[in-house]
């Protein structure tokens, strides 16, 4: 991995009383030449670092509408193909595990040939695909474009992260993630209000059709703006050394923590968000189509939640965060449960904001915590992030199918509570580490 910082040769006027001068030999006039490292990486007052963070908002704006184009749009695609709610949430599901089964060997791509290489190419795909998806004869082609858009979106996460821990300066780190994090909520939520919209005037495919041009529009823009790597070094393509680094990574019992907190995270936003529509376009509700699609306008919270973390982190300690994510997160599913929708819509606000800011800081923390192979680390736990979230779906549909709102509900529950728990047990690890150094430093 490259080096955070390059170094530079800055001369430096060395009188005869400079400390650095050790005998009379030293004339007042004379100069030697210092080498101190200069910070390259970019600061939140840079040009550089708005147009970073502009361009990869337009990367994450295009991958989550993308990779969620079909969700609003379930309850429609059921109809329109025939198909039980479960089917049809595998356009979904299918998506989101492709993403995860290809997200580390891309990661291992953009090491060899570049971060920005490897992002580029990945919205190209993901946006070619996009235009023959609403083209799918049947509920199986259009799993299985589904799924090709899913694997082509696995080269843009892990390297995005990669690319930002490299180029950015570690305290606007969290920050730099959180704006990224704020795309992927913007993406979302109006890839689904726009699909919702277009879907009620001219059906689910114009929809999808609509969502492939916006990306289209989104990856223009990440391509012009996004500044060229100063800090990468191309690395070579070694299977055994890739092979050593995912070991190092999962041995590190705080990755497997944060890997597992944004699965488990995405599990329930999974489930929520895959389910949502089919509740609200039945009783007690009756929600048109288009309505529907409007609710997700609730991933604005997202967007500020997201890049808010730095300072939620600031204030309360990556800890702390995340317990203020988990409560936020359980109240808006036990306050979804309401016949009435503006408890719904009270609920999913609050779930929405807590996911958010926990998945900033989680995956911020990875970035924070791999010292090498931060595209492996970034990618594991995208991995992580996406398998939960096809899972979510898939289980979430079959809860509701089994169990109405209520047993969806309960399965997000469940996941909370494992993120509950493995920050406490986090927690408790701290403690121990800390009063063990207390006890050597006294020693």
């Amino acid at each position: 991995m490259p080096s955070a910082s390059t170094t530079a040769s800055i001369p430096v006027v060395v009188g005869a009383d400079s400390p650095v001068a050790s005998d009379s030999s030293v004339t007042p006039v004379a100069t030697a030449v210092a080498s101190e490292p200069v910070d390259t990486r970019l600061a939140p007052s840079s040009p550089g670092f708005r147009r970073m963070s502009f361009a990869l908002f337009a990367a994450g704006m295009a991958a989550f509408a993308l990779l969620y184009s079909t969700q609003a749009l379930l309850p429609a695609i059921s109809a329109g193909l025939d198909v039980t709610a479960a089917q049809a949430s595998w356009t979904v599901s299918a998506a989101t595990g492709a993403l995860a089964l290809f997200v580390l060997p891309l990661s291992a791509l953009s090491e060899r040939f570049g971060r920005r290489t490897v992002m580029t190419y990945s919205l190209v795909v993901a946006v070619a695909v996009a235009l023959l998806v609403p083209l799918a004869p049947n509920v199986g082609w259009l799993i299985a474009l589904r799924a090709v858009q899913g694997a082509a979106l696995a080269g843009l996460p892990a390297s995005a992260m990669a690319y930002l821990a490299e180029e950015v300066r570690p305290k606007a780190l969290v920050a730099a993630i959180g704006l990224f994090v704020a795309g992927n909520s913007i993406g979302g939520m109006s890839g689904r209000i726009v699909t919702g919209w277009v879907a009620q005037l001219w059906g689910w495919r114009a929809a999808l059709a609509s969502v492939a041009l916006m990306a289209l529009v989104c990856a223009v823009v990440f391509r012009l703006l996004l500044p060229r790597a100063r800090n990468f070094t191309p690395g070579t393509l070694n299977p055994k050394a890739l092979a050593r680094t995912v070991g190092t990574h999962l041995s590190d019992p705080l990755l497997r923590r944060l890997y597992a907190i944004g699965a488990l995270f995405m599990t329930v936003f999974g489930a929520v968000y895959t389910v949502i529509g089919y509740r609200l376009v039945e009783a007690p509700f009756n929600l048109p189509q288009g309505v529907v699609g409007s609710i997700f306008l609730v991933y604005l919270v997202g967007t500020v939640s997201s890049a808010a973390a730095g300072r939620l982190v600031a204030r309360t300690g990556r800890r702390g965060a995340l317990y203020l994510a988990v409560t936020t997160t359980t109240l808006g599913l036990l306050l979804s449960l309401s016949d009435s929708l503006t408890g719904v819509l009270s609920g999913l606000v609050l779930i929405t904001a807590g996911f958010f800011a926990g998945h900033a800081v989680a995956s911020s923390s990875v970035s924070h915590t791999a010292k090498t192979g931060r595209a492996q680390a970034s990618a594991l736990y995208q991995s992580a992030y996406y398998l939960g979230s096809s899972v979510g779906g898939t289980l979430g549909a079959t809860a509701f199918h089994a169990g109405g709102w209520e047993g969806t509900v309960a399965l997000g529950l469940l996941a909370v509570v494992g993120v509950a728990a493995i920050t406490l047990y986090g927690t408790r690890c701290a403690r121990v580490e800390r009063r063990s150094l207390l006890v050597a430093a006294r020693s």
